[in-house]
């Protein structure tokens, strides 16, 4: 696992652009795990601070009773289709995956910090014929694939 700092180190023009696709749109969707393992997605906001990614919820949301339970998350967004008339206009979706870890629970608000396992980008390349699969993670680091 990685903060948001760690990464920008390591890979800093991939986490710009992981970055940018994240803060694009102030709507993002969040999974979490239930009580029962089955998924649950939630809509949530990301903000960049002092070298973390962080969330927050109301009091008593769902959201963050799962992740006081079990830590585990996934972040995803934008969600836009490619312009039809002009698909290399999208600018791909962004996705992140690992841990949260509560930082605070005043009553008004709880609020996570996102501990890293990954950070992954799709989009088309060039030519518009392929995905294009950008991940990083702490332990294999930097990864391009791309899929017809």
């Amino acid at each position: 696992m990685a903060s948001w700092a760690e990464f920008e180190a390591v890979e800093s023009d991939f986490a710009a652009r992981v970055r940018a696709l994240l803060t694009s749109r102030k709507h993002l969707t969040l999974a979490t795990l239930r009580r029962d393992g089955s998924p649950r997605i939630s809509g949530t906001e990301v903000e960049f601070a002092e070298g973390q990614l962080r969330i927050g919820s109301m009091p008593g949301a769902v959201k963050a009773q799962d992740l006081r339970r079990d830590p585990r998350l996934a972040i995803h967004g934008p969600t836009d289709d490619p312009p039809s008339d002009d698909p290399g206009g999208w600018k791909g979706e962004a996705k992140v995956a690992g841990r949260a870890i509560q930082v605070e629970s005043d009553g008004t608000a709880h609020r996570f910090l996102v501990d890293l396992q990954e950070a992954v980008i799709t989009r088309l390349n060039d030519a518009h014929d392929h995905l294009v699969i950008e991940s990083w993670n702490p332990r294999l680091g930097y990864r391009r694939r791309e899929r017809e």
